[in-house]
């Protein structure tokens, strides 16, 4: 949405930046800094905290909230009626098969089942393969588990590119010996992050994806 924000001013969160520009409402994270909400609302300011996502589930709860924040309950009831609408949609035609999948990012970060990029992974009819390491919410997935793993998709997080070796996992030779994977490093982080109706762009693809690996069989 960077042509709808280019034109907004920014701010650095700071609660004494946030007071002098006098707002009716202030929309923060539950991760925001709870010394910056306390004094804001200290001083008068209306603050509206917001949960991240941690299914496709919470979507339509943080719309509706957002919705009541700013008193826009018919375009917020809208939205989450078409959300609704196309994820049913996504979700059918599960097809005969669940490929295994593997979500990773730099410094072999993951998610689990417990997660949203989890969600979207199951919704587009995928295994999410690191919870056969045990992973249920966000952690790690090293290298050689990867390798071990030999998932059929692998879905590489983006690279920035090139400043750290952070990086060096998305690029190493030894996935080379993963002959049979597919690697999705075209997908972009953003649709897997944000708990907004955005997100069906990534159930979107992978559901592409998993007919696609469909009719190659």
């Amino acid at each position: 949405m960077v042509d709808a924000a280019i034109g907004l001013p920014t701010n650095g969160s700071g609660a004494e930046e946030i007071y002098l520009l006098n707002p009716d409402l202030v929309l923060a994270g539950t991760f925001t800094d709870p010394a910056t909400v306390n004094m804001l609302r200290g001083l008068g300011i209306r603050v509206e905290l917001f949960a991240p996502a941690g299914a496709l589930s919470d979507v339509p709860f943080r719309v509706a909230q957002m919705g009541e924040a700013l008193g826009r309950q018919n375009e917020a009831a809208a939205l989450i009626s078409t959300f609704e609408a196309e994820l049913a949609t996504l979700r059918s035609n599960a097809g005969t098969t669940r490929p295994r999948a593997v979500l990773t990012y730099v410094n072999s970060y993951s998610s689990g089942d417990a997660t949203l990029a989890g969600d979207i992974l199951r919704a587009a009819g995928f295994d999410n393969a690191a919870a056969e390491l045990g992973l249920s919410s966000v952690g790690t997935v090293s290298l050689e588990q990867l390798i071990l793993l030999n998932p059929d998709v692998i879905v590489q997080g983006r690279d920035y590119p090139g400043a750290a070796r952070a990086e060096d996992n998305l690029h190493h030779p030894a996935l080379r010996a993963l002959k049979d994977a597919r690697f999705t490093s075209d997908m972009t982080d953003r649709d897997w992050i944000c708990g907004t109706p955005h997100v069906l762009k990534a159930v979107h693809d992978m559901r592409a994806l998993r007919l696609d690996l469909e009719a190659a069989q």
